[in-house]
């Protein structure tokens, strides 16, 4: 499928940012914001908005940075530290609103990676507008947060995973459990980031694939 690729510009509580958009040729209403990773708004986000538009879906990549992208991981260490969680998710229901009136959505798919994941799924507990999430190996939040999710939820997270470990994937299970929520968790037999196919050390294709196919399809059902 043919797709094209433009810049939106928005304001935030935090100062002006970005998001990278891309699209399909034809109409559609379906749309995913995508929250990038520690390291930025950089070129694998970017192509997995460009995955996700020839699939079908407008994909919206907000710049949670503003701008700058880390070089090294003790870069992306303190940026990924230094970003408050209001401020993120102030970026993303900034998102929401700016894409609302470009694009005429009214309901969106939310994914993320790493500390994208992380601010996925507290964005679906917390914000208006999200019909459906898939957050991968994100961090998660405490209980009273994750008590409010209403929005139908797949949790992806590999099994040998040391930041989203077994211990906390079996508390947000629990959660799920004490709390009704509408929350499915997958995992894989894969590392952390085993999405990202530019980082060979950790990268599980066979994972990585099934993944892609079980989030697009969950998507098309919700969107």
């Amino acid at each position: 499928m043919t797709t094209k690729t433009e810049s939106l510009s928005f304001e935030t509580a935090g100062g002006s940012t970005t998001a990278f958009v891309a699209m399909p040729e034809g109409e559609t209403e379906r749309a995913v914001i995508l929250i990038h990773e520690w390291w930025g708004l950089n070129d694998h986000i970017k192509d997995i908005a460009e995955r996700y538009a020839a699939e079908g879906f407008i994909a919206i990549a907000p710049d949670l940075y503003r701008g700058v992208i880390a070089s090294n991981p003790d870069e992306a260490s303190k940026m990924m530290h230094g970003l408050a969680i209001e401020d993120g998710l102030d970026t993303i229901r900034n998102t929401i609103g700016a894409a609302g009136i470009g694009y005429g959505i009214t309901h969106f798919g939310i994914s993320g990676y790493c500390m994208g994941g992380t601010f996925a799924l507290r964005a679906a507990c917390e914000l208006e507008g999200i019909s459906a999430a898939a957050p991968f190996y994100g961090d998660i939040p405490d209980d009273d947060i994750l008590q409010k999710l209403k929005t139908p939820t797949i949790f992806v997270s590999g099994k040998r995973d040391a930041w989203i470990n077994t211990e906390k994937i079996a508390a947000l299970e629990d959660a799920v459990e004490r709390f009704e929520l509408p929350l499915t968790s997958v995992k894989y037999d894969a590392d952390h980031a085993f999405f990202n196919n530019t980082r060979p050390e950790v990268y599980d294709e066979t994972a990585a694939r099934d993944a892609w196919a079980l989030v697009t399809g969950f998507f098309r059902d919700k969107l």
